[in-house]
Protein backbone atom coordinates (compact mmCIF):
# COMPACT_ATOMS: atom_id res chain seq x y z
CA UNK A 1 0.00 0.00 0.00
CA UNK A 2 1.79 3.03 -1.30
CA UNK A 3 -0.69 5.54 0.28
CA UNK A 4 -0.12 4.97 3.71
CA UNK A 5 1.17 7.36 6.00
CA UNK A 6 4.66 7.07 7.35
CA UNK A 7 6.17 8.23 11.33
CA UNK A 8 6.15 11.64 9.97
CA UNK A 9 2.36 11.90 9.11
CA UNK A 10 3.30 11.75 5.16
CA UNK A 11 2.86 9.72 2.77
CA UNK A 12 6.11 7.09 2.34
CA UNK A 13 8.12 7.45 -1.23
CA UNK A 14 7.64 11.30 -1.43
CA UNK A 15 9.34 12.75 -4.21
CA UNK A 16 6.45 13.54 -6.79
CA UNK A 17 4.71 10.25 -7.17
CA UNK A 18 3.43 8.01 -4.63
CA UNK A 19 6.01 5.30 -4.27
CA UNK A 20 8.62 7.15 -6.28
CA UNK A 21 12.03 6.52 -4.25
CA UNK A 22 13.62 10.04 -3.80
CA UNK A 23 17.32 8.09 -4.04
CA UNK A 24 16.57 6.80 -7.55
CA UNK A 25 15.82 10.19 -8.82
CA UNK A 26 18.90 11.35 -7.71
CA UNK A 27 20.85 8.82 -9.27
CA UNK A 28 19.19 9.50 -12.41
CA UNK A 29 19.55 12.85 -12.49
CA UNK A 30 23.22 12.14 -11.52
CA UNK A 31 23.73 9.77 -14.56
CA UNK A 32 22.30 12.86 -16.78
CA UNK A 33 24.41 14.95 -15.32
CA UNK A 34 27.25 12.87 -16.11
CA UNK A 35 26.18 11.94 -19.19
CA UNK A 36 25.78 15.89 -20.51
CA UNK A 37 29.66 16.52 -18.95
CA UNK A 38 30.79 13.67 -21.27
CA UNK A 39 29.15 14.95 -24.28
CA UNK A 40 30.29 17.80 -23.71
CA UNK A 41 34.08 16.59 -23.02
CA UNK A 42 33.60 15.00 -26.51
CA UNK A 43 32.56 17.98 -28.23
CA UNK A 44 35.63 20.18 -27.01
CA UNK A 45 38.18 17.33 -28.18
CA UNK A 46 39.07 15.90 -24.87
CA UNK A 47 38.56 12.29 -23.76
CA UNK A 48 36.33 11.95 -20.72
CA UNK A 49 37.28 8.86 -18.40
CA UNK A 50 38.13 8.54 -14.92
CA UNK A 51 40.87 11.34 -13.63
CA UNK A 52 43.75 8.89 -12.60
CA UNK A 53 44.01 6.77 -14.93
CA UNK A 54 45.43 6.50 -18.38
CA UNK A 55 45.06 4.40 -20.90
CA UNK A 56 47.38 1.35 -21.76
CA UNK A 57 50.22 2.15 -24.64
CA UNK A 58 51.66 -0.86 -26.64
CA UNK A 59 54.96 -0.80 -27.68
CA UNK A 60 58.17 0.32 -25.92
CA UNK A 61 57.86 2.19 -22.40
CA UNK A 62 58.04 6.24 -22.45
CA UNK A 63 60.94 7.89 -19.82
CA UNK A 64 57.46 8.60 -17.70
CA UNK A 65 57.06 5.34 -16.78
CA UNK A 66 58.17 3.42 -14.15
CA UNK A 67 61.43 0.83 -15.63
CA UNK A 68 62.76 3.42 -17.99
CA UNK A 69 64.81 1.46 -19.04
CA UNK A 70 62.49 -1.07 -20.45
CA UNK A 71 62.74 -3.17 -17.54
CA UNK A 72 59.46 -3.98 -15.34
CA UNK A 73 61.52 -5.34 -12.57
CA UNK A 74 60.81 -4.67 -8.82
CA UNK A 75 63.23 -1.04 -8.53
CA UNK A 76 64.50 -0.49 -4.65
CA UNK A 77 62.81 1.86 -3.03
CA UNK A 78 65.47 4.24 -2.40
CA UNK A 79 66.22 4.37 -5.26
CA UNK A 80 62.53 5.58 -6.69
CA UNK A 81 62.39 7.84 -3.81
CA UNK A 82 65.93 9.73 -4.67
CA UNK A 83 64.30 9.62 -8.30
CA UNK A 84 61.00 11.27 -7.04
CA UNK A 85 62.41 13.84 -4.92
CA UNK A 86 64.88 15.01 -7.50
CA UNK A 87 61.76 14.82 -9.98
CA UNK A 88 59.54 17.56 -7.96
CA UNK A 89 62.61 19.43 -6.73
CA UNK A 90 62.85 18.80 -3.33
CA UNK A 91 65.99 17.88 -2.70
CA UNK A 92 67.00 21.55 -0.44
CA UNK A 93 63.53 20.84 1.39
CA UNK A 94 64.53 17.25 2.20
CA UNK A 95 68.28 18.18 3.25
CA UNK A 96 66.55 20.99 5.59
CA UNK A 97 64.58 18.36 7.13
CA UNK A 98 67.34 16.17 7.22
CA UNK A 99 69.34 19.12 9.78
CA UNK A 100 66.34 19.61 11.40
CA UNK A 101 64.75 16.26 12.18
CA UNK A 102 68.08 14.72 13.27
CA UNK A 103 69.44 18.00 15.19
CA UNK A 104 69.83 16.25 18.56
CA UNK A 105 71.92 13.36 16.72
CA UNK A 106 73.75 15.91 15.57
CA UNK A 107 74.46 18.38 18.54
CA UNK A 108 73.91 15.99 21.26
CA UNK A 109 71.30 15.76 23.80
CA UNK A 110 71.83 18.18 26.28
CA UNK A 111 72.40 21.01 23.55
CA UNK A 112 69.61 20.08 21.63
CA UNK A 113 67.39 20.53 24.83
CA UNK A 114 68.86 24.06 25.10
CA UNK A 115 69.15 25.38 21.74
CA UNK A 116 66.36 24.82 18.63
CA UNK A 117 66.45 25.26 15.34
CA UNK A 118 64.20 28.56 14.27
CA UNK A 119 64.79 28.98 10.39
CA UNK A 120 66.34 27.67 7.79
CA UNK A 121 67.27 30.06 5.06
CA UNK A 122 69.29 29.52 2.07
CA UNK A 123 72.33 28.07 3.47
CA UNK A 124 71.91 30.35 6.75
CA UNK A 125 70.60 27.80 9.86
CA UNK A 126 69.13 30.37 12.92
CA UNK A 127 68.69 28.41 15.93
CA UNK A 128 67.89 29.95 19.55
CA UNK A 129 68.91 29.13 22.90
CA UNK A 130 67.20 29.44 26.10
CA UNK A 131 69.76 31.35 28.34
CA UNK A 132 72.83 33.58 26.89
CA UNK A 133 75.13 30.89 28.65
CA UNK A 134 73.78 28.29 25.83
CA UNK A 135 73.80 30.74 23.45
CA UNK A 136 77.86 31.65 24.06
CA UNK A 137 78.18 27.80 24.19
CA UNK A 138 76.55 27.30 20.80
CA UNK A 139 79.04 30.34 19.04
CA UNK A 140 82.01 28.54 20.67
CA UNK A 141 80.30 25.20 19.07
CA UNK A 142 79.75 26.74 15.72
CA UNK A 143 82.80 25.27 13.46
CA UNK A 144 82.12 21.80 15.36
CA UNK A 145 78.74 21.83 14.69
CA UNK A 146 79.05 22.97 10.95
CA UNK A 147 81.42 19.99 10.66
CA UNK A 148 78.85 17.47 11.64
CA UNK A 149 76.58 18.34 9.61
CA UNK A 150 78.66 18.15 6.72
CA UNK A 151 79.37 14.34 7.60
CA UNK A 152 75.85 13.89 8.67
CA UNK A 153 74.05 15.11 5.95
CA UNK A 154 76.45 16.42 3.11
CA UNK A 155 78.58 19.12 2.32
CA UNK A 156 77.29 22.72 1.55
CA UNK A 157 73.68 21.98 3.01
CA UNK A 158 74.60 24.75 6.20
CA UNK A 159 77.23 27.50 5.28
CA UNK A 160 76.63 29.60 8.41
CA UNK A 161 74.85 28.90 12.03
CA UNK A 162 73.40 32.20 13.05
CA UNK A 163 72.85 32.10 17.23
CA UNK A 164 70.49 34.15 18.90
CA UNK A 165 69.92 34.42 22.43
CA UNK A 166 67.17 34.04 24.56
CA UNK A 167 64.25 36.44 23.34
CA UNK A 168 63.44 39.22 26.01
CA UNK A 169 60.39 40.16 28.11
CA UNK A 170 57.70 41.83 26.00
CA UNK A 171 56.12 44.57 27.86
CA UNK A 172 52.67 44.49 25.96
CA UNK A 173 50.51 42.71 27.55
CA UNK A 174 46.68 42.51 27.10
CA UNK A 175 44.63 43.98 24.37
CA UNK A 176 44.39 46.97 26.47
CA UNK A 177 48.55 47.84 26.47
CA UNK A 178 49.47 51.84 25.78
CA UNK A 179 51.77 52.71 23.38
CA UNK A 180 54.38 53.98 25.48
CA UNK A 181 58.45 53.18 25.12
CA UNK A 182 58.34 50.69 27.87
CA UNK A 183 60.53 50.42 31.07
CA UNK A 184 63.91 52.07 30.21
CA UNK A 185 66.36 51.55 32.36
CA UNK A 186 65.35 47.93 34.10
CA UNK A 187 68.73 46.01 31.94
CA UNK A 188 70.99 49.03 32.07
Amino acid sequence: MSGESGPDGGTEGTGGEPGTDPREESMGAAHEALTRARRTARGRGLRPGPAGRSRRRTGTPSAQEPGTDGRRDPQLLGDEVDRLVAGRGWVDDVQVGGVVGRWGSIVGDQVAANVEVVAFEGSTLTVRARSTAWATQMRLLTSTVLHRIEETIGEGVVSEIVVQGPAGPHWRKGPLSSGGRGPRDTYG
